[in-house]
């Protein structure tokens, strides 16, 4: 690869980037030319997604985060700044475990464990990277990857929808409040998406009709597709948006 100047070099953080979304678009944004590090709980996980990257000529910087923990926030912003020099955007992305529980038989410790996770931490990620941003007078980005289950009601994942929700309102309050930062706050809501995740569902006929019955395009999305979503946001041509929230689910919220 051409070596790049500081100048040059545009650096993002995807966290949660060991397979499925997050790594989709820690590939994206290394084939628009951005640095990129990548975060899961335990660094060895991400040993494919760094892989692969290699394998289209580029980076990853591998970084230790457990969103539950407030000095892991803190620390993994700071060994991306030390590391890489520099941080121009933060992809939220991780989310843990798939919280999925009726409402009567949610227990404290799993909403806890929710909102820790999907709400809390990511919400401390974000003012980790405004701090540095706004100290070093540079503008950023921030991009959050919230759920159409924060959009519209589906039993059974009250408290991952719920947290969703919250991380689209919660992007257009840092929006209205860092403006004059010149830092972008955005979101995007992915629907039904073909990863590792949900591969059960793929494979179960039934299940996969009763979904695609819902969805006026009759296709699940693809990781690719939010990996381009996510890299528009980043870019330079999305200058003039920020507290929105990027709706990628084939029509479904439009009934």
């Amino acid at each position: 690869m051409i070596e790049k100047t500081n100048a040059q070099r545009r650096v993002a953080f995807v966290t949660g980037a060991s397979s499925g979304i997050g790594a989709a678009i820690a590939l994206a944004l290394v084939k628009d030319n951005w640095d990129v590090a990548i975060s899961a709980t335990r660094v060895e996980n991400l040993e494919k997604t760094i892989a692969n990257i290699k394998d289209i000529g580029g980076h990853a910087f591998p970084v230790a985060l457990d969103l539950r923990i407030q000095s892991s926030i803190k620390q993994s912003i700071k060994n991306v700044t030390d590391t890489m020099g520099r941080l121009d955007v933060l992809v939220n992305n991780a989310a843990g475990v798939s919280y999925r529980s009726s409402v009567i038989d949610t227990k404290r410790e799993d909403w806890d464990a929710a909102i820790a996770t999907l709400l809390t931490g990511p919400f401390f990620m974000c003012q980790q990277i405004g701090r540095y941003l706004i100290a070093a007078k540079r503008p950023g980005s921030i991009i959050n990857i919230a759920s159409t289950h924060g959009l519209v009601g589906f039993p059974g994942r009250s408290a991952y929808g719920i947290s969703k929700a919250g991380i689209m309102h919660m992007t257009r309050m840092l929006a209205i409040e860092w403006a004059e930062f010149g830092i972008r706050v955005n979101a995007v809501a992915p629907g039904s998406t073909a990863t590792e995740a949900n591969a059960a569902l793929q494979a179960d006929p039934n299940m996969l009709n009763m979904l695609l019955a819902r969805i006026p395009v009759r296709r699940i999305g693809t990781v690719d597709e939010i990996g381009a979503a996510v890299r528009y946001l980043a870019s330079p041509e999305a200058a003039y948006v920020t507290g929105q929230t990027l709706v990628l689910d084939g029509g479904l919220t439009s009934y």
